[in-house]
């Protein structure tokens, strides 16, 4: 039984999740105030966190920066905000997810699912999930390295500390260097699920896959947007890849 946390003061709505993921195989443990699912979610008990926004105490913005400092476990924010910019605001902070209230149960479901299955998958093989990508447990391309064994990454030297989508969507892209992948492609690949054009998921986790590169060694230009089209791990002339 995988364990979930939820972190939502609205009981009502809790004791539906409760009960539909239980039903589903799943052991739900629900906190209703921000700081006690901060401690909660720190213990490292979970393997996943279902986060609301409007929490009393802490919101769920800074319940997911303090928990980021130290733990990089999966995180679907869930707000009943209308405006776009706070699921941006959730997505550069580091959330892996988010769904909009009120949302269907299935879909909860299905994000869930689809958070575990790949990470279940990597456990499991340390080796990359896609289906499009090889079985390659080592990358090294233009001063960043990334194992998927150990499922450590670093850049210039530097240690990136990734969130699981991070690492995943750096990982597809340093499979094909120079090569354009699709915003359809990566949602695919990375998310799990069809790509929806007004959904801005793919793009706040390459804006923070940048921001990293760039902290760590200025790299964060080697990944270029394509217009219209998708992204592109750009590589100097003269770099080569390297395999293991």
């Amino acid at each position: 039984m995988e364990s979930v946390l939820l972190i939502d003061d609205d009981t009502e709505l809790a004791s539906m999740i409760e009960d539909y993921l239980a039903r589903h195989g799943f052991a739900v443990t629900t906190e209703h105030h921000g700081e006690l699912g901060l401690h909660r979610a720190l213990t490292g008990d979970f393997a996943i966190v279902l986060l609301d926004v409007m929490l009393p105490g802490l919101d769920g913005f800074e319940v997911l920066r303090r928990l980021r400092t130290t733990s990089q476990v999966s995180v679907i924010l869930l707000t009943a905000r209308g405006e776009d910019i706070d699921r941006i605001v959730g997505l550069e902070i580091g959330a892996d997810d988010y769904l909009p209230k009120p949302f269907n149960p299935r879909e909860l479901l299905a994000r869930i699912r689809a958070i575990l299955r790949r990470s279940a998958a990597v456990s499991a093989s340390g080796k990359s999930t896609s289906a499009q990508a090889p079985a390659i447990r080592h990358l090294a391309v233009a001063g960043i390295e990334l194992d998927t064994g150990a499922r450590s990454a670093f850049c210039g030297g530097v240690a990136l500390d990734l969130t699981h989508v991070e690492f995943e969507l750096l990982g597809a892209l340093m499979i094909s260097p120079g090569q354009i992948l699709t915003r359809e492609s990566l949602t695919e690949i990375v998310l799990d699920r069809k790509f929806n054009p007004f959904d801005r998921s793919l793009d706040m986790h390459i804006s923070r896959l940048r921001r990293k590169l760039d902290d760590a060694a200025g790299l964060g230009d080697r990944i270029k947007t394509i217009r219209s089209i998708g992204y592109q791990l750009a590589i100097p002339v003269a770099s080569t890849r390297r395999e293991a």
